[in-house]
């Protein structure tokens, strides 16, 4: 809900802003406003707290899952980037700072230093759904799709010019096999000649929360700074026991979730028409002893792969706040979005716990590698300071075994 503030603006202070606003074409309310989140975001990044573990970035933000996974093995993030404008609300109302929007405006060089770049970089050009759809309209995908499929290159310039330890990417399983493997191919090959050591794996979050979401996770570290020799693996500590679809529910539930008879008997027929043909497509009734399907951001639709049944009525949909409580958000996550817009967002999130758990073998490994690019810059100390004294106490000698002439 927003409350109002009421303002005293010296005359010149007045008229500056009243020219801007006709400049821009914005209100009055919306400049205020914008100013004092720039304002926000400037004290965040120029107050980084003494007892950060270490820094990160988070970019292609959404609403801050991958954020909450860092901060929990405590990363301090310096900067987000964000570009739409429902998910930049929701994560403002979480951590009080607007993400930066276009990041292909955004020059590198202003970015913070950091030693994690995360980012969990559109997905749609490589993702199953997004190929088919843009196929069917004759339309290009993965890096030939100039809108969103060479965003990973804005990765690629913020890493060569800022070089971070280390790195985080998430993105859909499908990202191995788009267009037979060259996708993925350019993209290993782009941080490899960065000169990062890149490590990948699919992982599924429902060892984490009851959904079956597979992801796969791309996480490199830098050679300039560590080496050659780095090893990384996936050593995941699943939740034991592992949640249910029961641990997610609310016992009380608005009867606005429950599906009209229309649609109900609209999902019915086209789930038996895929059926007589021989397909697999339709609704999913979840099992609360067991886990979901992976819940999508198309989910506000009609809520069709993931519907909880109920005794004496239609299904119905989970509710924004059970949504969260599937990708493993805390309870005390803020939605101030409208329900449309939160089963997007929620659609389009992590696994929270899932990241939370590879952020810990990150920043352990990151540990290790300090530590030993620590020791191996002392001994390098010691032996150059040994070679000094040698070499010094070599010239002394000869210098004493030469005979002087008067």
């Amino acid at each position: 809900m927003a409350k109002q503030v009421h303002i005293r603006l010296d005359d010149a202070v007045y008229e500056a802003l009243a020219d801007y606003t006709e400049e821009t074409s914005s209100s009055v309310q919306d400049s205020v406003s914008s100013a004092i989140i720039q304002f926000l975001k400037r004290q965040n990044r120029e107050t980084v707290p003494a007892d950060v573990d270490f820094t990160f970035i988070d970019l292609f933000a959404g609403i801050g899952g991958m954020r909450l996974a860092y901060e929990s093995v405590g990363g301090h993030c310096v900067y987000s980037n964000e570009w739409n404008k429902y998910s930049q609300q929701t994560y403002f109302a979480n951590f009080g700072e607007q993400p930066d929007g276009d990041i292909t405006k955004v020059d590198e060089s202003n970015i913070p230093d950091h030693d994690v770049l995360v980012a969990g970089f559109p997905c749609q050009p490589f993702s199953i759904a997004g190929v088919s759809k843009k196929q069917s309209l004759g339309r290009a995908t993965g890096f030939e799709d100039k809108t969103q499929g060479t965003l990973f290159f804005d990765i690629c310039r913020i890493l060569r010019k800022k070089r971070p330890k280390a790195f985080m990417l998430e993105n859909v399983k499908n990202l191995c096999s788009h267009d037979r493997g060259r996708t993925f191919k350019v993209i290993t090959e782009s941080l490899d000649e960065l000169d990062y050591e890149v490590f990948w794996q699919v992982l599924d979050g429902q060892n984490f929360v009851p959904q079956h979401r597979e992801r796969i996770l791309i996480i490199g570290f830098d050679r300039k700074r560590y080496g050659q020799d780095i090893s990384f693996y996936f050593d995941l500590t699943p939740v034991d026991p592992r949640p249910t679809i029961r641990d997610i529910l609310d016992p009380v539930v608005d009867d606005k979730y429950t599906l009209s008879d229309k649609l109900w008997n609209y999902l019915q027929g086209y789930a038996a028409k895929h059926r007589a043909a021989g397909n697999g497509f339709g609704y999913g009734i979840a099992d609360p002893d067991g886990v979901s399907r992976t819940l999508s951001a198309r989910y506000y639709k009609d809520g069709s792969e993931i519907l909880i049944a109920q005794k004496g009525k239609n299904p119905r949909r989970l509710t924004p706040r059970e949504c969260a409580r599937l990708q493993g958000f805390p309870e005390e996550f803020r939605i101030p979005v409208s329900d449309t817009q939160a089963y997007r967002q929620f659609g389009n999130s992590v696994v929270v716990p899932l990241m939370s758990n590879v952020a810990r073998l990150v920043h352990t490994k990151m540990i290790e590698l300090d530590d030993r690019a620590e020791c191996d810059a002392i001994r390098a100390s010691k032996k150059a300071t040994a070679q000094n004294f040698h070499r010094s106490v070599s010239e002394t000698y000869i210098s004493d075994q030469v005979p002087t002439f008067a």
